[in-house]
């Protein structure tokens, strides 16, 4: 009995996640579309610049007359991004 009721609780918590992993991918996804749009519309030069994060390896793209200063800015907060992961990891004492 109380073993069902564990997996209910877990069950009920993943399809809590999922949802709201699937709402804010979304979300993510049509403010892009919004920004692709807008910028193509525009008519001046489109700058970007990103960091694509395949564990443990950046790539880093960029493109425009600002792009560096992009660039920069997302190495920066990838370098961040490894620290607050280093620090969550050490606070938590997984090997």
């Amino acid at each position: 009995m109380l073993y069902e009721n564990n997996s209910e609780n877990e069950e009920q918590t993943y399809r809590k996640f999922l949802i709201l992993f699937f709402v804010g991918f979304f979300i993510i996804l049509t403010g892009v579309v919004l920004l692709i749009i807008s910028a193509l519309s525009s008519g001046e030069p489109i700058n970007f610049g990103g960091v694509i994060l395949i564990w443990p390896f950046p790539i880093i793209i960029g493109a425009g007359p600002e792009a560096k200063w992009m660039v920069l800015f997302a190495l920066i907060l990838t370098f961040f991004m490894f620290l607050i992961f280093l620090i969550f990891y050490r606070k938590t004492g997984k090997p």
